[in-house]
């Protein structure tokens, strides 16, 4: 019997209020960094409010503060 597909989770989502840029930069094997956003949406749609000029945004999917990451990405062994 085969199990039903695992759903992909989605990244969360960069926002901003106007015209300015956001630059998304992955850190290998780690975070996003996001610079410019006033928010961060996650897989939830959820707002999630940027008060800092740079947020680290996790990649892994693993991170007890998600959607920000927590280092949880250092811990996880590599395929």
């Amino acid at each position: 019997m085969r199990s039903a597909p695992q759903p992909v989770p989605r990244a969360p989502e960069p926002v901003v209020a106007g015209t300015r840029e956001i630059e998304v930069t992955p850190c290998p094997n780690g975070p996003l960094l996001v610079r410019g956003a006033d928010a961060v949406r996650d897989a939830d749609g959820r707002a999630h409010q940027v008060t800092r000029p740079v947020v680290a945004v996790c990649a892994c999917d693993k991170s007890q503060r998600l959607p920000w990451c927590d280092g949880t990405h250092k811990v996880i062994p590599r395929k």
